[in-house]
């Protein structure tokens, strides 16, 4: 059985770096619905925290200016109740979590691929946002669902 703070579900969000997706998807977990879920963020290879995912973030009210990224080694023996990946790269490079009792993917659009200006690339990234904000949203937001 997974270790929980105050029963809460624990949460494990991958992607290829752990540079933008998983880690927007672990800090909306973590600020809307911390009281039920314990959420953590991955990559199959760290890289460095999208400075452009801190400020969309921030956007939102959510501050993840303090996550590093992190290889998904950190996690290998911690059972999680759930683990997502957010890119259909780490779906294939990374396909099976042992310590894990479901998974589920969920690709969102890489928003390093954004080019143009800086409010072109900034758009792209409040876009990808919002979109893992609204999969969140319905996926974890009712109490009664079993993600």
């Amino acid at each position: 059985m997974a270790e929980r703070t105050g029963g809460k579900k624990k949460v494990l969000f991958l992607c290829s770096h752990n540079a933008a997706r998983s880690q927007m998807a672990e800090g909306y977990l973590r600020a809307r619905y911390g009281d039920r879920y314990e959420a953590f963020s991955a990559g199959a290879r760290a890289f460095r925290l999208s400075s452009h995912a801190v400020r969309v973030m921030a956007e939102m009210g959510i501050d993840i200016s303090g996550h590093r990224s992190k290889d998904l080694t950190e996690f290998f023996g911690q059972e999680m109740d759930l683990v997502v990946t957010v890119c259909d790269r780490a779906a294939k490079v990374c396909p099976a979590f042992p310590w894990t009792k479901k998974t589920l993917h969920m690709g969102f659009t890489d928003p390093a691929s954004f080019t143009g200006t800086e409010d072109e690339i900034m758009a792209g990234f409040r876009s990808v946002r919002d979109e893992i904000a609204r999969w969140i949203d319905r996926t974890f937001g009712d109490p009664a669902a079993d993600p």
